[in-house]
Formats: C-alpha cells, structure tokens, sequence
C-alpha cells in the first residue's frame, strides 16, 4: 500500500513566520516533478505541533488543490493526547487521505494496556494507520513484544514508520512483520540499510531538497542495480547528514531557502541555525550536483 518515497513536507514560511502559501504550492509541485511516490503531510517536519488549527486546514486545501490524487497522501495527526488525535484525525478525514501518521505519544510514556487502545480509538475512524516509532523524540521505545500485541490488537496498522537507530532491533521487527505491513524508513542517513531488511520505502525530510535523488536511489535497488542505489547514497551521504546538524527541519529549511523555495524561518522553541553550520551547508551544496536537486 505505502511503497516507494514519501516527502515528509516542511511547511515554507515568510520571514515573519507566517505559513508561505504560495512557496508551499511551488514545492509540491516541484515534489510531484521528482517522481516521488506519496507525500506526507503535517509531520513533524512541518512543524505541526506549532500550526493552528487553520493554519493546517488551509494547507491540507492548498496540498488537495496541488496533488489532484496523483500520489499518494498520508497526514500526521498523532499528539500525546488521544483527544486531540483523534480530533486531527476526524478533520483529516475531509481530505480522504490514503492513511494517517500516529506517532507514540510522547512525554506521557503510556503503558501497553494505553497505548493499545489509544491506537484502536484511533483505527476506529477508519483510515490505515501508519504508526511512528521514534524514541529519540518520544521518550517511548517499543519493545518487541509490545509491538506483537499492538499488530495483533489493532489491525488497521497498515505500516510502521521506524525512526529508531537499534538495527538490531529493527532486523528484528523487519524479519517479523515486513510480509504483515509497509516498513518504511524513517532514518535518511540508513536508508540502504533499510532496503537491505526489506522496508517497503521511505518517509524521508531529506527528500524536501533531494527528492530526484532519493527517487532514483529507490528505482536503483528495485531493478537489482544495489551497488548503483548505494552508489548514489554515497555521494549524497554528506548533504543527508548535513540535514540533521540541528533539529530538523531547520538544516532542511534553510537549504530549501538556499534553493528558492521560502526561507529558512521556523517557529520557536525552534532557531535559526549556527552561522558554522550554515557555511558548513552552503560549501556542500556548491559542490552537489544540480540532478540530485528539486527544480
């Protein structure tokens, strides 16, 4: 259901912070000319917990106005609240995506017998669930056999969206269940790891700016050429670390800004980046190759 490469979308502002419509629209359209396979929207790329409820209505209307059902749609409505997950669920719904993004409630630390019925609550609407494993951002690490009884209880998780960095693990839960559901790679800087364990595709941040060669990367390895895929990777490998010198999306942002698509502005509590770190990406850019870029 969920294959290939999905854009985790950033949400272009104006120097004054608010919502760029108009570069919003200009960078789906450049997203769709990269092949990619589907993208997400409302994630924590785009800064979702900082947009009002308006705010993220009026860019679920620009992205339907945009994308016209040519590729897939999947909206992130999961908080650390089960009301206000479901409330961004039921208003997702109006825009008929092909699944929503829940990500483990973070802070709360829930305990398997809540967590279980925070996302049955949440399948009860009636959308494919992609569940989104990110310790590092939670607090909340599945163990293997919480995770047996949350696919086992609740069915409608069609995916899981895996940001954790224990490879071991994630082998693990790949060999498992990647027959049962869409493994998708939530870690740019692992993706021909992910690959390699048989993950149905990628929901990468990375992609904002690199999309043609994340798209290329993904048809390498289905046609067989691995060596190719990777070598790919590799000479981008530098640019997709550069993504995450600071807390994404503010890397991301600031090279869609270098390129021309808004600028480089976030909501606090995030920040402007280091004046190191932004020449430390202007020098990688000057030297990538135009190809590897969106247009």
């Amino acid at each position: 259901m969920f294959r290939g490469v999905y854009t985790a979308l950033a949400t272009p502002m104006t120097a004054g912070g608010a919502v760029d419509y108009d570069a919003l629209a200009r960078l789906l359209q450049a997203q769709l000319a990269a092949g990619v396979d589907g993208l997400v929207l409302l994630g924590t790329t785009a800064e979702a917990a900082t947009l009002s409820a308006d705010e993220k209505n009026k860019i679920l209307e620009v992205a339907a106005s945009v994308i016209k059902g040519r590729v897939k749609v999947i909206i992130g409505t999961g908080t650390n609240a089960t009301a206000s997950t479901l409330e961004n669920t039921r208003a997702a719904l109006a825009f008929n995506p092909d699944g929503v993004l829940v990500v483990t409630p973070y802070y709360n630390k829930p305990n398997p017998n809540g967590l279980i019925a925070h996302y049955q609550q949440v399948a009860a609407l009636g959308k494919p669930v992609i569940l989104y494993h990110i310790p590092g951002r939670t607090g909340l690490k599945l163990s293997g056999a919480v995770l047996d009884r949350l696919l086992e209880q609740v069915p409608q998780i069609a995916g899981i969206k895996e940001s954790d960095y224990d490879m071991a693990q994630v082998t693990d839960t790949a060999v498992k269940y990647a027959h049962r559901l869409n493994y998708l790679c939530g870690n740019d800087d692992l993706f021909p790891q992910y690959l390699a364990i048989n993950a149905s595709g990628i929901i990468s941040a990375a992609a904002n700016v690199f999309a043609p060669a994340f798209v290329q990367m993904y048809k390498l390895f289905m046609q067989g050429q691995t060596k190719q895929s990777f070598a790919l990777f590799a000479k981008l490998y530098a640019l997709i670390k550069a993504c995450y010198l600071e807390t994404n999306p503010t890397c991301v942002k600031y090279m869609l800004e270098k390129i021309g698509f808004g600028t480089q502005t976030v909501r606090l509590p995030l920040g402007e980046i280091s004046a190191e770190n932004k020449q430390k990406i202007d020098r990688l850019l000057q030297s990538v190759d135009p190809a590897f870029l969106i247009h």
